[in-house]
């Protein structure tokens, strides 16, 4: 039970090492070689969990050799833009001024309704409001829309350009009774002004749940309950 046990730790160690080494983009949409490797990944891995009898270095190898491969793949495809046109493929416009390009959508085997689908989730849902609408690499819809349909945006009713306090959003000062120095720095404030908020609520940095404050100084204060 103990073997099991060590050998899951480190396979579980191994395979976070190997997610960071891939890139923060192998945990979001993947590419189709980075999908490729994950499923291999995590097939490997579970050989020496299922077998005690299979060597540990017998899923570690295989492993470090999936991981040095991507990364020697996504070198390649970094410097050159031919071989990433093979390795990922290219974008597809599918929807050109409202108008959907029907053996576009046939070459790629999507149906309307997952188009459709798609569509909904940017909660567009009239095709003639589409300017374009793209097919990226990772098989995500990437969509402009007419200028007519687009969401009113302070620049288009030519509304004046806040301060710089003004456009700096809310940041987390205080989660769960620890203060974050790195939000107080870039707040631009002190820990005395985090002292005046905690001594007007009558409560201590341990006892509050969370703070969230932005540079103009307003702030929202949430005790820890019982």
């Amino acid at each position: 039970m103990s073997i099991i046990f060590i050998r899951t730790i480190i396979l579980y160690l191994l395979i976070v090492f190997s997610l960071r080494v891939m890139g923060k983009r192998q945990l979001a949409e993947l590419q189709p070689s980075e999908f490729v490797v994950t499923i291999l990944i995590s097939n490997v891995a579970t050989l020496p969990l299922e077998d005690i009898n299979i060597p540990l270095i017998g899923g570690v190898v295989p492993i470090l050799l999936l991981v040095s491969f991507e990364v020697l793949v996504s070198f390649i495809t970094l410097k050159s833009q031919r071989a990433r046109k093979i390795i990922s493929g290219s974008p597809r416009v599918i929807i050109r001024d409202g108008v959907i390009d029907q053996q576009e959508m046939k070459n790629l085997r999507l149906s309307i309704d997952d188009l459709m689908g798609q569509l909904r989730s940017k909660d567009i849902f009239d095709i003639s409001d589409v300017a374009f609408a793209i097919i990226e690499t990772t098989g995500s819809l990437s969509v402009y829309q007419n200028f007519d349909a687009r969401t009113v945006t302070p620049k288009v009713m030519q509304i004046p350009q806040p301060s710089v306090n003004d456009n700096v959003p809310p940041v987390v000062v205080v989660s769960d009774g620890i203060l974050s120095h790195q939000s107080l720095e870039y707040l631009q404030k002190d820990e005395k002004w985090l002292q005046g908020i905690l001594d007007a609520a009558n409560v201590t940095l341990k006892d509050t749940f969370l703070i969230t404050a932005d540079r103009s100084g307003a702030y929202h204060l949430i005790k820890k309950e019982g």
